[in-house]
């Protein structure tokens, strides 16, 4: 049996993902320390006072650490995007008919996924110790089906050519220095950055949420960002169907 991931989970991708998030903060309802908060509490000793002010700042700076995260996510992806283009990254079907190896494609193979497992691990600070575990694990095991599947494809079309890629270039842990040449393709970080703008939703409002320790505005925050993510899909599938026609 391979361990790819199916027809149904590539293209559906983005629903497996949400649910993905939804079961880790789920979770809550069977372990409700916050990860962060447990975080502090280890970091301070194990019993500390929870009203006091270094509790406070601790607590905070963990959950700082995860909107780093989710930042670095957003910008990793937006970095990716720009080479790859939007309407590629956010089609449900596998795109196999190019190779992109410039921007930071040339020093991991699957920025876009890297950056899905850092947005884990910074909204993981906001959920319990068990739903942050869980999220981490279920997140890179659905990420690395969705690579070998999108690997199978890649070296079916693309042949010896991408075989000197993949062998050139590590797939989630990224190389400090480039292992391929850059081809001089310009970025379109216009289209990267408005893209992903679900993912900087995400981030601003985790960074929301560490200034005003207001759980209510991260939401407001990320849900807004969401309702654009939507809006843009429906704009794509009109122009998709308007050059189809």
């Amino acid at each position: 049996m391979s361990f790819q991931a199916s027809e149904v989970e590539f293209r559906q991708r983005f629903w497996f993902i949400a649910a993905i998030f939804a079961i880790g903060f789920f979770l809550y309802n069977f372990d409700r320390t916050n990860l962060a908060i447990a975080l502090a509490r280890l970091s301070l000793g194990g019993h500390p006072n929870e009203d006091s002010a270094i509790f406070d700042h601790y607590a905070r700076g963990f959950f700082a650490l995860g909107a780093l995260f989710t930042i670095l996510a957003a910008f990793i992806r937006s970095w990716a995007e720009a080479y790859l283009h939007s309407s590629i990254v956010h089609d449900m079907a596998i795109h196999g008919e190019q190779l992109v190896a410039d921007g930071p494609f040339r020093r991991v193979r699957n920025p876009l996924y890297l950056g899905n497992m850092l947005l884990v691990v910074g909204v993981g600070f906001l959920a319990s110790r068990v739903g942050a575990a869980f999220l981490i694990i279920a997140m890179f095991l659905f990420v690395y089906r969705l690579i070998l599947r999108e690997e199978t494809t890649l070296l079916e079309s693309q042949g010896e050519s991408y075989r000197r890629y993949y062998d050139a270039v590590p797939r989630l842990i990224p190389s400090v220095l480039p292992r391929v040449p850059a081809s001089g393709a310009k970025p379109n970080w216009a289209d990267g950055l408005t893209g992903e703008v679900s993912l900087w939703g995400v981030a601003a409002g985790m960074v929301v949420f560490v200034i005003t320790e207001r759980i209510l505005y991260f939401w407001i925050v990320f849900g807004a960002g969401f309702v654009i993510y939507f809006l843009q899909s429906f704009i794509r599938s009109r122009r998709a169907k308007s050059a189809a026609g």
